[in-house]
């Protein structure tokens, strides 16, 4: 996404700005709610037009006569935007009248000298698209009337987007470098977002003491040698009783979805707090998604320890979850950088595990001989016998089984021929799947 022109869209809040920007990707990127301050962090998707891909990048709305400790930050943020876009585009609310913000943050944009288009928003008719011209006197742009809710004029909004673009450069290579996408998900404050910009090396999410600073999912882009890493900084997740407002519900959602598009799933659980039922709720999340999986102990360096203290917190955490024994384990701090780097080398490790695959003869050599040497137990008086064994798929790891009675199959058996799959070929980190089919069944879930 780094060789893509970047288009950013500011405002002050609730003018639609993430409207617009969930119209301009085509698909529900933003959360979308009356309340104002909803995007926070930077927001960044794709979108193309007319042939032309750019990245498009949603702000936190911006108030300059508030001295709130968040409205600063999200200043800071939205200037950041500003200054590595290559197109802004200045969102109004067609409907009220001009704001001091919204002169202020104009004032801010033409000193900056970017190209920028002017989009007066919610006039939501063609009639009302003359409105926009109350708006001429924000700047030297002439505003355009649209409605991003409705999509009005949003096509010719794009037009001008367009024509601001930089030129192409001919000739660009695409990146040859593998992408690997890792989501970084908890319970609220554990430190998620420290950990992306200690990566980073930058302040690009917002890090504050307030649980549940951030509400959107945000990809931030790391190259690392061959392999360029996506990392997704996620909203806390709480438990569902306690998302009582639409908004907890839609930023629990997202970091569910988020969870699904990643390659590997990064669980961050805080050293000085004790576990809870939600952080293995969170890993149970991931590995029904069939993800890669590892578990993060962040601030590690505010306990009070000596040779011993880490294994019995591994103890700790693997009898609580003794479902996720296979995930391995790192201690870090986010804050002191210690051993931080270390999470892209297990996110690297853990993907290879579940991408692993074992050939058909080799399983029937090892496995299959396991079986045979404790077979299930005979039902309803009925022998259960075990012709072969086959990897379908990989990432994540799926054996098929196949015998004559699969319906007879008990999940404690099951569990068996999975540990005795990780015994041989570890997985470390892989969520492995048996599947039970009778001899002659199309090989499948």
């Amino acid at each position: 996404m780094n060789s893509l022109p970047l288009v950013c869209i500011i405002g002050r809040p609730n003018v639609g700005k993430s409207t617009l920007f969930n119209r301009l990707v085509g698909k529900r990127v933003a959360v979308v709610d009356p309340t104002p301050g909803v995007t926070r962090d930077r927001l960044y998707a794709e979108a193309e037009w007319e042939n032309r891909r750019f990245a498009l990048v949603d702000t936190g709305g911006l108030v300059y006569q508030g001295e709130d400790v968040m409205e600063r930050e999200i200043r800071v943020q939205s200037e950041i935007a500003i200054e590595e876009a290559d197109v802004v585009i200045l969102v109004l609310d067609g409907r009220a009248p001009l704001h001091a913000d919204d002169e202020a943050i104009a004032r801010s944009l033409w000193r900056s000298n970017k190209p920028a288009v002017v989009a007066v928003n919610k006039l939501d008719s063609e009639r009302s698209q003359s409105d926009a011209y109350q708006f001429t006197r924000i700047g030297p742009v002439e505003p355009l009337g649209i409605s991003a809710l409705h999509g009005l004029a949003v096509t010719t909004l794009l037009d001008r987007v367009v024509e601001l673009l930089p030129a192409p450069v001919e000739g660009a290579d695409e990146d040859e470098r593998e992408s690997v996408a890792l989501a970084i998900v908890g319970r609220p404050n554990v430190g998620k977002s420290s950990l992306v910009n200690r990566l980073l090396g930058e302040e690009r999410m917002i890090v504050s003491p307030v649980a549940g600073t951030t509400r959107d999912s945000v990809d931030s882009i790391l190259d690392v040698g061959d392999t360029r890493f996506v990392l997704i900084d996620t909203a806390g997740l709480r438990r569902s009783a306690r998302v009582h407002e639409d908004l907890e519900f839609y930023t629990a959602l997202r970091s569910v979805r988020a969870i699904q598009r990643a390659d590997v799933v990064c669980v961050m659980l805080d050293a000085t707090t004790p576990l809870g039922a939600q952080d293995f709720k969170i890993a149970e999340t991931a590995a029904e998604s069939g993800k890669a999986i590892f578990f993060a102990i962040n601030k590690w360096d505010l306990i009070e320890k000596d040779e011993k203290t880490a294994g019995i917190f591994v103890r700790d955490l693997q009898a609580r979850g003794y479902a996720f024994s296979w995930a391995p384990i790192l201690f870090l701090s986010a804050l002191s950088g210690q051993r931080a780097i270390k999470t892209l080398d297990m996110a690297r490790t853990v993907l290879d595990e579940s991408r692993k695959r074992i050939p058909t003869s080799e399983l029937n050599e090892t496995i299959l001989k396991d079986i045979r040497d404790k077979p299930p137990p005979a039902m309803q008086g009925k022998f259960i016998k075990i012709n072969y064994v086959t990897q379908a798929e990989a990432q994540p790891p799926t054996f098929i089984i196949f015998c004559n009675h699969p319906e007879l199959i008990a999940e404690p058996y099951s569990r068996f021929v999975i540990k005795r799959i990780r015994e041989r070929y570890s997985f470390s980190g892989a969520p492995v799947r048996v599947w039970w089919r009778r001899k002659g069944k199309r090989e499948g879930k």
